[in-house]
């Protein structure tokens, strides 16, 4: 069945309607990605060379902020599609650069090992309803699709704390930090449904905000991590 590009898809607390502006405060609070794109971009600009791959990862959460109030606006299905796709690529292109410029991956192994990841992802979450015999994303109001990225992340900063060169130390620890950021941020994502009747606008918006924090980290720790390491 070929699927209803402009459906409606109402999933979070503050949408009550049917409007543009049904949710402001998760419309807006997408100038936050706005700004950590603008900081990323800036910073990977003044890097010398400049670093070109971490000038595309800032163009990609310019690029996750369009799409994300593009779904918080008009809340169709095929803005939600724009919404998760750019944050999708972020993720891949984010692990296939600390693959390669963390762990010291040949391209060969980054490729395979970011298609596994992608094929993990993929199945994690029918994986998990078949086991549980519950629905996983309702449960979780869509956040066990980052549950992949979170340990990814932490597999990596495991990784980099495990090299024999004492400089890897120091990005290891870093992106562990930038985790407990993002687990915060993924924790304010999940609850937004049940902190709706204290909350009008649920916890959505606080995602936005700690998640641009977080994308705008782990840019900055990837720049510094080629200028201290190369």
């Amino acid at each position: 069945m070929a699927a209803d590009w402009f459906e409606p898809v109402r999933a979070y607390c503050e949408r009550g309607g049917a409007g543009f502006w049904a949710e402001p405060a998760n419309a807006l609070s997408n100038a936050a990605f706005l700004l950590a794109a603008a900081a990323a971009a800036r910073r990977a600009r003044a890097a010398d060379p400049p670093d070109r791959a971490c000038l595309g990862l800032a163009g990609l959460i310019a690029v996750v902020a369009v799409g994300s109030f593009l779904f918080h606006t008009l809340a169709v299905t095929w803005a939600m599609f724009a919404d998760v796709i750019p944050i999708a690529l972020f993720i891949y292109a984010y692990l296939a650069l600390g693959l390669r410029r963390y762990l010291r991956l040949a391209p060969v192994r980054v490729a395979a090992a970011t298609a596994g990841f992608a094929l993990f992802g993929f199945a994690l979450t029918p994986t998990l309803d078949g086991l549980s015999g519950a629905d996983m994303s309702a449960l979780t109001g869509g956040s066990i699709d980052y549950v992949p990225a979170l340990l990814a992340l932490i597999g990596v900063a495991l990784a980099s704390l495990r090299r024999p060169e004492a400089r890897f130390v120091g990005t290891g620890r870093q992106l562990l930090g930038i985790a407990v950021l993002f687990l915060i941020s993924l924790a304010a994502r999940t609850v937004d449904q049940a902190a709706c009747s204290v909350l009008p606008t649920g916890t959505h918006p606080f995602w936005h905000v700690l998640n641009a924090v977080v994308l705008y980290a782990l840019v900055v720790t990837a720049i510094r991590h080629r200028e201290t390491v190369g």
